[in-house]
């Protein structure tokens, strides 16, 4: 069974989110069920020992958790835990849930063997991107990895503008951007790429780093 478990005081959770959280599943579903659902499989994979789901929302990566791995999600936004537990409890998936910005996490130093942030980051405003990377890597053991999974802007012309067209709508309802900025603070924050590579066209791309090892 899941477990929630809330800091010690409010990690500004997101208003949006709080807002949408019992529609966010229905807004959600053209892209899980047409190329998502696919696709998370991949986002985790390989992954062993202890993970975090790092912006876990309503819990649309749970079946995606590798075997034997030991599972926790966080997330800024209470209404969003309260249906990722639910889905929890209705998979059996055993997962512990805590109400955790990016940019305070509420574990020690060096806790998980992998992170995986999927769709998140482009909803991370540009002044708090570098601070959450920095959490991640605090978090994450020497050796880990760390996968960003999110959406970049296509260099095709056609797709680029469907995806001016939609921007307004993924920024008024999932509070997001095509554009976000998280490669630019890699360095400043410790962190070095291992693997960049699309999943999907040149419009989501995932990036596989680890914790930078000090001399």
């Amino acid at each position: 069974m899941s477990q929630v478990l809330a800091p010690a005081e409010d990690l500004n959770a997101r208003k949006t989110y709080e807002r949408i959280a019992f529609l966010y599943d229905l807004l959600d579903a053209p892209y899980e069920i047409g190329w998502k659902r696919a696709l998370r499989r991949r986002m985790f994979e390989g992954l062993t020992g202890a993970i975090l789901d790092a912006g876990v929302g309503t819990g649309c990566n749970f079946t995606a958790y590798p075997m034997g791995t030991r599972a926790s999600g966080c997330d800024a936004s209470v209404a969003m835990l309260e249906r990722a537990r639910a889905r929890a409890d209705r998979l059996g998936v055993d997962v512990e849930l805590r109400r955790s910005d990016l940019t305070r996490l509420d574990w020690p130093d060096e806790k998980f063997d992998g992170i995986v942030a999927t769709f998140v980051f482009a909803c991370i405003e540009d002044r708090e991107q570098l601070a959450a990377l920095e959490e991640l890597r605090r978090v994450c053991k020497r050796g880990g990895e760390i996968r960003i999974v999110d959406y970049r802007l296509s260099s095709r012309p056609l797709v680029r503008k469907r995806q001016q067209v939609m921007s307004r709508w993924l920024s008024g309802a999932f509070a997001a951007t095509y554009t976000p900025t998280t490669e630019a603070y890699f360095a400043d924050a410790g962190l070095e790429v291992i693997e960049e590579r699309f999943l999907r066209g040149d419009v989501l791309k995932m990036i596989r780093l680890r914790p930078r090892q000090m001399s």
